[in-house]
């Protein structure tokens, strides 16, 4: 254990000097980082499929704007289900984050909390997660409940398959079958392509987070497709990024969206190309931060669909 979490209860993976660590009552600090308030990218991540999805369907409504009520209850939802995940995955996780360098400062198994009120903790965020479920269509609710499932086996796949991010992406791409159903209360084909394209960016994003613990994860035994891809994870990334890119210009082109979409995606494209140019193997802090740059390439995108509705 560092010295760091020992004195201060720091998160060794997480900013010096965020928001929590700052600001928040001390009595918060450790819930917070149960939660990775600390580290919004994740919440960001969940939450960008949803903000696609909702103004993919309002401009095939003809809507100008995207219901602004349902990006905020995405927002909120985002935020806790993706706090109540990272709860029940350290729970689940905390023998095997106790190996690991990046992870064993993490509240449980650096002791700050107690896997008791973790517990409790987690039914807390998942009961402001329901109610925002709640907010929506019954064909809504329903759909977002089936998620569960995927959310519930994903911090044992690491332990039973090389996919393990697979099943993160099936799970953290569900927001862009949730925007289209809480405009339309059903899906159909572009939401769906939409989804699709999401899961394998997911993939790609989360083999270039797994890069900073490959060392660690053979000790452990914690299984990875950075650690199956290798040296080849950097090119592996990008067709996982090229067919995510065709996924979503299929989306696109289905749906019947205008030009401005197109330049989004193009520019999505470019950034992709750019993180797979980049990427290093050896290099923990520079596969963090092109992890966190796909906040940018996702807000693109969401951007594009936004102004296609204006014009």
């Amino acid at each position: 254990m560092s010295p760091i979490s020992l004195s201060s209860g720091t998160v060794a993976d997480a900013d010096r000097g965020n928001w929590v660590d700052r600001h928040a009552p001390v009595w918060l600090r450790p819930y917070a980082r149960l939660a990775r308030w600390d580290r919004p990218i994740g919440w960001w991540l969940l939450l960008l499929p949803c903000w696609w999805s909702t103004a993919l369907a309002s401009n095939v409504a003809g809507a100008t704007w995207p219901n602004i009520g349902h990006l905020i209850l995405f927002l909120v939802g985002s935020v806790a289900m993706r706090g109540a995940g990272c709860t029940y995955n350290d729970i689940v996780d905390r023998e095997l984050d106790a190996g690991v360098a990046r992870t064993r400062s993490r509240p449980i198994p650096s002791g700050q909390v107690r896997v008791r009120d973790a517990k409790i903790f987690l039914v807390l965020q998942a009961f402001v997660g329901l109610a925002v479920l709640l907010s929506l269509n019954w064909f809504s609710v329903v759909l977002g409940i089936s998620s569960l499932l995927v959310v519930a086996a994903y911090p044992f796949m690491k332990r039973i398959t090389d996919w393990p991010q697979l099943v993160l992406g099936l799970a953290f791409s569900w927001g862009a079958l949730m925007g289209w159903s809480a405009w339309f209360g059903s899906l159909a084909l572009a939401p769906v392509l939409l989804y699709a394209g999401g899961v394998l960016w997911t993939i790609g994003y989360d083999t270039i987070y797994a890069l900073q613990d490959i060392e660690d994860d053979k000790i452990m035994g914690v299984r990875s497709t950075a650690r199956l891809f290798g040296s080849r994870a950097a090119p592996i990334v990008g067709l996982l990024y090229t067919g995510a890119v065709l996924f979503w210009a299929a989306s696109f082109w289905v749906a019947g969206i205008g030009w401005v979409a197109w330049l989004g995606l193009a520019l999505v494209a470019a950034q992709f190309a750019w993180q797979v140019a980049t990427v290093r193997l050896d290099d923990e802090a520079l596969a963090l931060r092109l992890f966190k740059s796909n906040r940018t390439a996702g807000l693109i995108l969401f951007a594009a669909l936004v102004l296609d509705g204006l014009i």
